[in-house]
């Protein structure tokens, strides 16, 4: 089975990764914002298990398969994340270990930042913002501060705007960078 995308097509795991990234980071940030009347984190917990846990984690086996060691590890990784998210959230922890799972988790994102240097900026962005995110989730659980933790969804709303908006780009050929690898022939990056 041919591991590549064909030049006709922009379809690859990374796109469906970035869309599942998107979709959850919408979702757990717009959760935590309280900009929806009665709409908390814990609606998001069933698309983090699914789209974010599973959904990521197969998409970074795909990428592992077709060679791609990066879009792999941050998939596969963020996968863990939305899984272990899923199943811990709404059970009863101390704000310290709260705000220490999501630090834990801040670092993986500030490693993808700085691993994501060739990949383009809408790549880069998506995890400086989920970094940024999570550090701000993780000191309003520190604080006990509902105004740092809106501030937080916030961040993770625009990253999972700027996930969303980079695997939309490159299924409908706009401007956008998921990678620095070129589709044959589409000007379209994508990888």
């Amino acid at each position: 089975m041919d591991n590549d995308v064909s030049a006709g097509s922009v379809f690859s795991a990374s796109v469906l990764g970035h869309l599942a990234l998107g979709l959850t980071l919408l979702a757990f940030g717009i959760g935590h914002t309280g900009v929806l009347d009665g709409v908390t984190p814990l609606d998001a917990v069933t698309l983090a298990l699914y789209v974010g846990g599973i959904g990521l984690f197969v998409a970074g086996l795909l990428e592992f398969r077709a060679g791609h060691s990066f879009t792999g590890t941050a998939f596969a990784a963020l996968g863990a994340f939305w899984f272990t998210w899923g199943t811990g959230a709404g059970q009863q922890v101390s704000t310290d270990a709260a705000g220490s799972f999501l630090i834990l988790w801040a670092l993986l994102a500030l490693s993808l930042t700085v691993g994501a240097t060739g990949a383009g900026p809408v790549v880069q962005g998506t995890y400086a913002l989920l970094c940024v995110a999570l550090v701000l989730l993780a000191i309003g659980q520190f604080a006990d501060s509902s105004g740092i933790t809106k501030v937080g969804g916030w961040f993770a709303v625009v990253a999972g705007a700027a996930s969303w908006y980079g695997a939309t780009a490159a299924l409908a050929h706009w401007p956008a960078t998921l990678s620095g690898r070129r589709v044959a022939g589409r000007g379209v990056t994508a990888q």
